[in-house]
């Protein structure tokens, strides 16, 4: 079977899988994997495992979990061995690299779009230049990331074909290719987080590369986040008699603006050598606010979601519990509040920031990779989302996003992807998978760091 990546980015842009409903664009990747000679794996997000994981929440049920199926194909190329399998030590010298890609996407709203966000739409857009178009392709989830997905399967496929041909010379043990689309990255990272607690192979992982829309620039730390709730009570009063009521909405923005004081004072005291171009590199955003029951009658209760940057390095807990404390300086100043404190907690899931170090055989692999691709070698950087890499990072294998688009498109109306940037995309990992496994994790190699890391 021929792989035909714009078909296959196409037709998966087609399925509407949002939170709890990958599962058949699961089902569809895995046909395809299979109908491409991989050998299949799929597993479900655990409830019972990922409750006990700290981005979760620790009520999780079957029901929460329903749904968020993960696949992957895996390719043994290469090597004296292949072909042995059956053998359990054969391939334990084999390096082993992940290609990661989540297939989850969120919701789209079809009024702000100027096509239907799951009827994939190709385009053309102008250059740079006067008369330089590309080839764009038009869909919820083109550049976030099922076209990184698409790329991951054909750079599999292109360095098997590397292999057969010879045109790959690779040391004894081969290389083990693992293409995984992944349920869940948008809400925590159900998929992942599954496959990097409880492993769903009988080998072990030695690096991946996850096809996030990076521009074609390898990012090694991403940041964490807190989700957090805050909740204030008021009185009401009739509007027309107001200084009887406590009214929420002066609270609040005093709470606001204590935040984002601290977002600026965190800005200038946490600094990390990957994060200094970013205006805000630690942004605290409040999304959502609902405040009162009446126009006419003072606000007596509001309801505020916060989302709060956790640079690589820091945890969670320390930075809630640093804004705790300059939420409860709040408090103090304010009579009402010492006598009706506020709460301010956790909900949904949170995101623990991660970094691998820059001189990691696949960081080295993946700039590499980028040049022999005919692209600019790229100095590793830091990105202000989080990402699945933490969930592999924090099992002991090495990890580095690099894929085609940008972040500016995702979750963005009219979300769009270069398709030259996949093709590219495709290309560069293809050979920093084959650079990986034929220099960085050959044994006699001084860039060697082998699968300890991981085992």
């Amino acid at each position: 079977m021929d792989f035909d990546m714009r078909a296959f980015a196409a037709d998966l842009c087609r399925f509407a899988s949002t939170a709890g409903e990958e599962a058949a664009a699961a089902d569809f990747v895995e046909g395809e994997l299979d109908a491409l000679g991989f050998e299949t794996y799929a597993w479900d997000a655990d409830p019972d495992l990922l409750a006990d994981h700290p981005s979760f929440p620790d009520d999780l049920d079957e029901a929460d979990v329903t749904g968020r199926r993960s696949v992957a194909g895996v390719l043994e190329l290469g090597g004296a061995d292949e072909g042995e399998s059956d053998d359990e030590d054969a391939t334990d010298n084999t390096p082993t690299v992940v290609l990661n890609g989540h297939i989850d996407v969120v919701p789209a709203e079809s009024g702000e779009w100027s096509s239907d966000p799951f009827e994939p739409v190709w385009g053309e857009s102008e250059g740079e230049e006067e008369g330089d178009t590309g080839e764009t392709l038009t869909a919820r989830g083109a550049a976030d990331m099922k076209s990184g997905v698409a790329a991951c399967v054909g750079a599999a496929l292109d360095v098997r074909e590397a292999v057969e041909t010879g045109a790959l010379d690779l040391p004894d043990a081969g290389v083990r290719v693992v293409v995984e689309a992944v349920a869940g990255e948008e809400d925590g990272g159900y998929g992942a987080a599954t496959a990097a607690l409880a492993n769903p192979y009988p080998f072990e992982r030695d690096a991946a590369i996850v096809a996030e829309p990076t521009e074609l620039s390898p990012v090694v730390a991403t940041e964490g986040s807190l989700m957090a709730r805050l909740e204030l009570t008021g009185r009401s009063a009739h509007a027309a008699t107001r200084w009887r009521g406590e009214d929420v909405l002066p609270r609040f923005e005093a709470i606001r603006g204590a935040f984002m004081e601290l977002e600026t004072e965190r800005a200038e005291a946490v600094e990390h050598p990957l994060y200094g171009e970013f205006p805000v590199p630690w942004p605290v955003v409040c999304g959502t606010v609902e405040a009162g029951s009446w126009a006419s009658t003072v606000p007596a209760t509001l309801t505020a979601e916060f989302r709060i940057g956790v640079a690589p390095g820091e945890t969670v807990d320390e930075v809630e519990a640093a804004f705790r404390a300059r939420l409860a300086e709040v408090v103090a100043d304010d009579p009402w509040l010492r006598e009706h404190p506020p709460t301010f907690e956790r909900f949904s899931v949170q995101f623990e920031a991660s970094e691998v170090a820059v001189d990691e055989p696949i960081v080295a692999a993946a700039r590499a990779g980028l040049v022999e691709a005919g692209l600019p070698d790229a100095e590793p950087t830091g990105a202000t989302y989080g990402a699945d890499s933490r969930h592999y990072v924090a099992a002991g294998i090495p990890t580095v996003l690099l894929g085609p688009g940008t972040v500016t498109e995702a979750h963005y109306p009219d979300e769009t992807i270069a398709w030259e940037e996949v093709e590219s995309g495709r290309e560069a990992i293809a050979a920093a998978v084959g650079r990986f496994a034929a220099e960085y994790a050959a044994p006699d190699s001084e860039g060697y760091s082998g699968s300890d890391s991981a085992k």
